[in-house]
């Protein structure tokens, strides 16, 4: 699972307070016509909206009169219902503001004036809102009924209009500032949206009518609302961040407070305005979708100029994990967003660019960091300075720093994305290796030329047990043997043959002159011999013991091997010829009890090379065996185990046995050619032994 960076974990910071505080100082709505409406209204009466109730009509009147009348009653009823339950001068109602009390209550029966509808309106009274509808409905129908001229028509629009303007501000400024706003006035103001949008979609159902009164539907009010949530996104967002801990660059300070005041708000808005707000708003949505395209829109032109190193990575960071994750995907908004289509703060081409442009950075920062690494190893050899213990092993802090290098430097691609990680895994193994091959040949250069340092021998023992940290990195990076690349760890095998071969070199050096002995005394005494040898190796043993465990017994498989090897070499040169069975019958028992002291304590020591055990007990039987059937069976099984077994090699193995015919010396060679080329050797023993 993706290693997600939280954005609390990001920030280091506790979140801001006040989400979703909007600008105090109220901003102008972008409404026109509100001056020539005002003036207009300053002149308007009741009588220019409404015609005057006539409660005493005579009644001789003729029937179009009393129509009239009618009408204008049914108008009348219709307004008690906005009016009813007004409180007197002295009884305020709770949705009037300071300075309601100046105003008068309308009694019930009588249409409120333009001059009240204005007061109420200026005074933030909601209810007006209901008359207002209503005057705009009766002067639709006056000029469908007609008898009023158009010029009459248009200067009553126009008081209209002049209320709704108003009426327009009042809603919206509440609107602009939701969380300022007492719960029941903000349903007012959502209701009052809710019936202008209502109206706007009959308007334009109904389509367009010939009238001499100008078009006025529809309004888009609740355009000019998201409008307004827009507006808000920019204004918070655009925010100057607050002062953020030191060594933050200016961008990141950016990232972080647009992040973080992001999620607070929508959060605000979900908890405290979708309740409120009529469904069809998808007023989460909305915010969601302006705090979105500011974010992006900035996003976007930071992502056109040259990033530092570091912005491009937080840059991708915030794209890639934290916005999506800890922002769209927080516990508190992943449900209410799940259906709106944010989509990518960048382009998929400009996150393709900041990836490659974040790769090529963070390689070559790791490849100069292993390079610097490297350098200062190499002068603590060359300075002579002894490593350090750690739990009775040779201890150097190279394997440990080049390891956390690239592991931090994946660790950096996958906090973005797992994909992102994965190829920058790819590109640090390939670089891992070029750096291994650089610290062979760093090291091979000190072996060869640093011998007569005091602490040579404990700086070569300290970097093959490095090779164990790198190899366990390795393994753990690369989980299936396909993804295994040989190149990377054959650098690492070198290093410790090398630095095997090296330490064993003095070992091997003292051992030479004991084995000529063999030769010289033609076999007479080999079990003393042999237990000298033996008695050497035991004393130079523990001049390995701060070798790694691993290593110590790989040493020991060589020193194995060398022995078996030059037991070997040995009996091959050896010039003695014996004719009769009982002399070769001795000489096997003699070989027999050698590779028997030198098996039991080679693994006694810890050699693992149990692959040794046949080769000196199988070459005994050799020697042993009388009859040439016997012998063939024999030689083509030893050559099963050790398929670099040649004939030269057992050419030499059967000048021993002078008793052997040449037919018979020819017979047995040919059953190698049976085996010849049928499979290369998992470990060589007999392609290290020149006979001839």
């Amino acid at each position: 699972m993706l290693k997600t960076m939280t954005l609390q974990g990001f920030t280091g910071q506790q979140p801001a307070p006040g989400a979703l505080d909007l600008p105090r100082s109220p901003q102008k709505l972008p409404f026109t016509s509100e001056a020539e409406s005002e003036a207009s209204m300053s002149e308007a009466s009741s009588e220019d909206l409404v015609p005057p109730l006539e409660a005493d009509e005579a009644p001789d009147r003729d029937e179009e009169k009393a129509a009239k009348k009618k009408k204008s009653k049914g108008l009348a009823n219709m307004f008690s219902v906005f009016t009813k339950g007004r409180k007197k001068k002295s009884q305020p109602s709770s949705a009037e503001t300071e300075g309601d009390s100046e105003s008068q209550s309308v009694p019930a029966g009588r249409l409120p004036t333009v001059e009240e509808l204005k007061a109420d309106l200026e005074h933030g009274r909601l209810e007006a809102a209901g008359p207002l509808l209503a005057l705009e409905r009766e002067l639709q129908a006056a000029m469908a009924a007609g008898g009023m001229n158009e010029e009459e028509l248009l200067r009553r629009q126009s008081k209209v209009e002049a209320l709704y303007v108003l009426l327009r501000d009042q809603v919206l400024g509440l609107l602009r500032r939701p969380l300022e706003v007492a719960p029941e006035r903000l349903r007012q103001a959502l209701a009052v949206l809710a019936e202008q949008e209502r109206e706007d979609r009959a308007a334009a159902a109904a389509g367009p009518r010939p009238s001499a009164l100008a078009a006025t539907r529809p309004r888009r009010w609740l355009q000019l609302w998201r409008r307004g949530v827009a507006q808000a996104a920019e204004e918070r967002l655009g925010q100057r961040p607050a002062a953020a801990a030191e060594g933050r660059t200016e961008a990141e300070r950016a990232f972080l407070h647009m992040g973080r005041t992001m999620k607070e708000d929508l959060e605000a808005v979900v908890e405290r305005l979708k309740p409120l707000f009529p469904a069809e708003f998808a007023v989460v949505a909305a915010y969601a979708e302006s705090y979105h395209e500011h974010f992006a829109a900035q996003l976007a032109d930071l992502a056109q100029f040259e990033l530092s190193e570091r912005d491009t990575y937080v840059l991708l960071v915030w794209v890639q994990n934290l916005y999506p994750n800890d922002v769209i995907n927080s516990p508190k908004l992943a449900g209410e967003l799940q259906g709106v289509r944010l989509g990518s703060l960048l382009s998929p081409k400009q996150i393709r660019l900041l990836e490659a442009t974040f790769l090529s950075n963070q390689v070559a920062s790791v490849k100069e960091l292993m390079a610097r690494a490297l350098e200062l190893e190499s002068q603590r050899w060359t300075q002579d300075v002894a490593p350090q213990r750690l739990d009775g092993r040779c201890h150097s802090e190279l394997a440990i720093d080049v390891i956390q290098i690239i592991s931090q430097g994946q660790a950096k691609a996958e906090s973005i994305t797992l994909d992102l990680g994965a190829r920058m895994k790819h590109m640090l193994l390939v670089e891992l290796a070029a750096f291994l091959k650089s610290y062979q040949r760093a090291f091979d250069e000190f072996l060869e030329r640093r011998k007569q340092l005091r602490n040579y021998r404990a700086n070569v023992i300290a970097n093959i047990n490095n090779c164990l940290s790198f190899r366990m990195f390795v393994d753990q990076k690369c989980q299936t043997p396909q993804d295994l690349p040989s190149h990377l760890l054959s650098p690492l095998d070198e290093l410790k043959s090398h630095g095997v071969d090296t330490l064993l070199q003095s070992l091997f050096g003292v051992l030479k002159p004991l084995f000529k002995r063999f030769t010289r005394t033609r076999w007479a005494a080999p079990a003393q011999t042999l237990e000298e040898i033996i008695s050497v190796v035991g004393e130079r043993l523990p001049e390995f013991s701060e070798l790694q465990d691993c290593f110590r017994e790989e040493l020991m498989e060589v020193v194995h091997l060398h022995l078996v090897k030059e037991y070997i070499v040995h009996l091959s040169k050896r010039r003695l010829v014996l004719k009769t069975a009982e002399q070769q019958q001795q000489l096997a028992g003699h070989i027999l009890a050698d590779a028997e002291l030198i098996q039991r304590f080679c693994t006694q020591n810890g050699s693992p090379a149990t692959w040794l055990h046949r080769a000196l007990p199988t070459l005994a039987e050799i020697i042993r065996l009388q009859d040439p059937s016997a012998i063939k069976i024999e030689v083509a099984t030893y050559a099963t185990w050790y398929p670099d077994f040649s004939k030269g090699h057992l050419s030499a193995i059967l000048a021993i046995k002078g008793n052997l015919s040449n037919s018979e010396f020819r017979g047995i060679r040919s059953i190698l050619d049976i085996h010849t080329g049928a499979r290369e050797p998992s470990k060589s023993l007999f392609s290290l032994i020149k006979v001839g």
